[in-house]
Order: structure tokens, then sequence, then C-alpha cells
């Protein structure tokens, strides 16, 4: 697909809660809740379950204002810090964090975590440990070689990120670009978790198409060795979801040790 026909998610207006609604909610038909909430929930929480990544600061580029993927997160870092480029983004975020009136429902991931670490009864007290957890949301802009400018951000122990990679990238050189300064927020020995669709070239949002760059396993391997980190797990999940929204063929897990 012509990427010029599409729209970019840090260009572009973007629905955050449309996202939400579509691709991450409990709606009865449930088409993605394996590939993009249990596949992430599952990897994220083994993998630190390990418990050789953890620390201080745990960085989130994740895209829109999805949160599934922390509740795992919260037990291994002092500070979550999540960077959004969207003011939409945040303020969705935002309203879920403050228990607004109109904040979209994350429920059904609290349970899928609880009940796949056997904890069900806590499922109350992890909503909370998230919403404590989250308190410090800030504006970037990926273009930028600081990406917080002008604020500095101390080092990371930890870097999640999730499907924001193949959003904004146009091409191949331009993922590395992005990549590499994600690497820059990561201090030596630090971890990178990443997570993204494979082979995809669009996703849908209400009438809009946006980009993704198709992308498939062995060149994200080679992007991340390539960056200097040594790649500890690697789980690929081919897709179960059958929808015209997205055209994903599969998804990728990779947790990765900056080296350098």
């Amino acid at each position: 697909m012509d990427c010029s026909a599409l729209r970019f998610y840090h260009v572009h207006d973007f629905d955050s809660r449309q996202y939400l609604d579509e691709y991450l909610s409990d709606k009865p038909d449930k088409t993605f809740e394996e590939d993009f909430l249990l596949f992430p929930i599952e990897n994220v929480a083994k993998t630190l379950k390990l418990g050789h990544i953890k620390g201080d600061i745990l960085i989130d580029l994740s895209i829109g204002s999805m949160i599934h993927h922390l509740y795992a997160a919260c037990e291994f870092f002092n500070h979550i810090i999540v960077l959004k480029v969207r003011d939409r983004c945040i303020l969705e975020l935002k309203r879920w964090v403050d228990t607004r009136t109109g904040a979209f429902h994350w429920g059904h991931a609290a349970k899928l975590h609880t009940d796949m670490e056997g904890t069900s009864d806590q499922l109350e007290y992890k909503e909370e440990k998230v919403r404590s957890a989250l308190q410090h949301v800030v504006k970037c802009d990926l273009e930028k070689e600081n990406i917080t400018e002008p604020i500095d951000l101390p080092p990371a122990d930890c870097i999640i990120t999730a499907g924001l990679l193949d959003a904004i990238s146009k091409d191949q050189v331009d993922y590395i670009r992005h990549l590499r300064n994600f690497s820059r927020m990561l201090k030596p020995g630090g971890h990178l978790l990443l997570i993204a669709p494979l082979n995809a070239t669009y996703f849908t949002i209400g009438k809009h198409r946006f980009h993704l760059l198709s992308q498939d396993e062995d060149f994200i391997k080679k992007a991340v060795a390539a960056e200097g980190f040594a790649i500890d797990y690697c789980r690929v999940k081919k897709s179960t979801a059958e929808s015209d929204l997205v055209d994903h063929k599969a998804v990728i897990f990779i947790s990765a040790q900056k080296k350098k």
C-alpha cells in the first residue's frame, strides 16, 4: 500500500479513545484480545517475573493511551514515566488515572493480568497500583534527538515501546533513527521491551487509515542488535484476528539488554 495515501499517527489527528474502543476494549467479539491484549500482558509479566529487569525508572513509549502492558511493570519499578506525542492521548490517559467520568474501562485487562497471576482477589488493588504509578505523563516530540526537550530525563532502567516505532517510521532508515533515539534514553545495562505487529501496512481509526511500516522478525532483530542490544528473549505469535481494521500477520515481543 502507498504510504502517501495514509495518515501518520504522530502527524495527523488521532482519536485515541476510538483506538482503544476498536482494538483494546472488552466488546463482545473480542477480535484483538489474543493479539493486542493477552500477548503483551503475558510476555511483559513473564519477562519481569524472572527478576533481572527492575530498577528505579521505566519509560513507556507506546501508541495511543494504552496501559495494559504496564500492569506487571508497577511491581518492579519505582517510577513509570509515560511519554506521549499528542495532547489527546495525554488527556485520555489522565482521565483514567484520575477516575473521571467517561474514562476508558481497563477492568478487563486488569482481570486478564490477575487471572494469569492467580491473584483475582487483588483486582482492585492492582488497578490502584497502576494508577499510582502513572503520575508522570510527559509530552514529547519524536522528531527531536532529545525527544523530551527542554526536559532532560534521567537514564531509564527499562524502556517499553508498544506499537509505536512502526506507526511513526516512514521507512527502515527512519525506524532505526527512532530506535536509536529511544536507546539514548536507556542506561547501559538497561533493558528494552519491544512489542510490535509484523508485516502490517495500516491500521484503521474510524474512516481513516494510518500508516504502519511493514517489517518482519528478521529486520527487527537485526535493527535491535545493531543498536548495541543483546536479545534475551523473543516470541512471535501468529495473528488470530480476522478483521480489515488492521492487516498484521503476527505480533512480536522482544526483550533485549543494552550493552553499549
